[in-house]
């Protein structure tokens, strides 16, 4: 199904009522050979191997549970979900990855409304953080963690905000970005298979921002999403930190097509975000189709 294809589906899917909204975060699963894993209970499936990391609910042993599937659009609101492990019950150690011991990416399925959130975990091991949804839609999760002795993982879950909406429309390039007075540029090109070098430049009123600030231990962090699927991608930053205007990253994306990116820096004690569509050049090698993003840098810069 092509982009717009897929947009206009799950348009008509969202358009009215919070009892066809499901339909879109059905859209991953289920898999072959596996029992669709679940969001709020029951065990986990089996991961799939050649997937990349947050198209699934469970994955390497652990499960997100999350706590609230529905929510409303406006004012913040509670929202809490947890990690189960092996044995089923929460884990409650993890290990601290760029500064954070979990981080909590949620974006619409169109793409639109990106939001990088940091919860606080309490001593049973359930996270919770205030989340705000601007517009109704379907969004997806990911909580992007790594348990203490265990595997560096993402995984992913859909929540509804009930209500009519109109897609947004991600169909072309935009290397550029206005967010606060700032302007955002995406320099580079995504090829399948490969590790991509990108590189943003940050300005402000025309002038270099050349006093970037540290943010989650680099000058800035980047997020990949596919747009076919939400699948998170596997981002390296190039460099040590720096203080800017560049900020530059390795991105890998395992096949052909249309991909979001997210770019969150800091500059005067505020962390802004700017958003990026980029489709991929050439073509991917063979074996790219079933390269699996590893899950050790999945979405970090």
């Amino acid at each position: 199904m092509n982009t717009a294809s897929k947009v206009s589906a799950f348009a008509v899917a969202l358009v009215a009522t919070f009892g066809a909204t499901w339909a879109a975060g059905a859209a991953v699963g289920p898999f072959a050979g596996t029992t669709p894993p679940s969001a709020t209970g029951g065990a986990p499936a089996e991961p799939v191997d050649d997937l990349p990391p947050g198209l699934a609910a469970a994955r390497n042993g652990y499960a997100l549970r999350v706590a609230t599937e529905a929510l409303t659009v406006g004012p913040p609101q509670p929202f809490s979900f947890r990690i189960d492990g092996p044995d089923g019950k929460p884990v409650t150690r993890f290990e601290v990855e760029h500064e954070k011991l979990l981080h909590l990416v949620l974006v619409r399925r169109d793409g639109a409304h990106y939001q990088h959130l940091h919860p606080r975990m309490d001593a049973s091991g359930t996270w919770s953080t205030p989340l705000a949804l601007p517009a109704a839609g379907s969004y997806r999760v990911f909580a992007d963690f790594k348990p203490e002795g265990g595997a560096k993982t993402t995984l992913g879950a859909d929540v509804q905000a009930p209500g009519s909406f109109a897609p947004e429309q991600y169909t072309s390039d935009s290397r550029s970005s206005e967010v606060d007075g700032y302007t955002v540029r995406l320099d580079g090109e995504l090829a399948a298979g490969a590790e991509s070098p990108v590189t943003a430049t940050v300005t402000r009123d025309g002038a270099p921002v050349t006093d970037l600030q540290p943010y989650l231990g680099a000058n800035g962090h980047l997020v990949a999403l596919r747009g076919a699927d939400l699948a998170y991608l596997h981002v390296h930053p190039k460099a040590a930190p720096g203080s800017g205007p560049e900020v530059a990253f390795l991105v890998e994306v395992p096949t052909t097509g249309r991909y979001r990116l997210f770019l969150d820096f800091q500059h005067g004690g505020r962390v802004r975000t700017a958003e990026f569509t980029l489709g991929t050049t050439g073509s991917a090698p063979p074996a790219a189709a079933t390269t699996t993003a590893d899950d050790g840098h999945a979405g970090h810069g």
